[in-house]
């Protein structure tokens, strides 16, 4: 059973990697890989998201606060660990790791963005192109400075992009300790 499940996790990733490529290289319309955190839809621009990581053991930090979850030997180096939905919603309440289950993932920022850091997602939903959209808010003054426009899906699901470039330099974002 667990042999299966490495399988499928392993063929998942090969295929997450191979679509990621292909966005990049411009063999595909995709310019988000769209993801869910405490119940909330983010878009992150594939240009600065790096590579997926299934969720290892996180250590945790003391003094820190809660959405910084701790830090996670990914790849041979270590990357600090953050709640994306907690961060973003101000859960300053919660301490541990977040839900998600089996389909949580880390999420490792673009190196070119000078931070050693990977987003705890509860789920990949998958890649997203502009034209799996039909409606687009720009960003108001009183957005936390890493929110760019809002977007409606064909659904009518509310989508919210990420600047993660912003995000990397957000003071809030950089300021760990409690």
């Amino acid at each position: 059973m667990a042999s299966n499940q490495r399988q499928s996790l392993k063929a998942l990733q090969e295929r997450l990697a191979s679509r990621l490529a292909e966005a990049r290289e411009g063999g595909s319309d995709a310019s988000w890989l769209a993801v869910e955190a405490r119940g909330q839809r983010y878009l992150l621009p594939l240009v600065h998201a790096g590579e997926i990581f299934p969720v290892p053991f996180v250590q945790r930090v003391p003094y820190t606060l809660p959405w910084f979850l701790g830090v996670a030997a990914l790849r041979g180096g270590l990357m600090g660990v953050v709640d994306l939905g907690g961060l973003l919603q101000g859960d300053l309440l919660t301490t541990g790791c977040p839900g998600g289950g089996s389909e949580a993932k880390l999420v490792a920022l673009n190196q070119a963005l000078g931070v050693n850091a990977a987003l705890w997602v509860d789920k990949l939903v998958g890649l997203r192109g502009v034209n799996m959209f039909v409606s687009a808010v720009p960003r108001v003054a009183s957005d936390l400075p890493v929110f760019a426009q809002r977007l409606t899906d064909t659904h009518g699901e509310q989508w919210q992009e990420l600047n993660l470039q912003a995000l990397a330099a957000w003071p809030a974002f950089l300021s760990v300790v409690a």
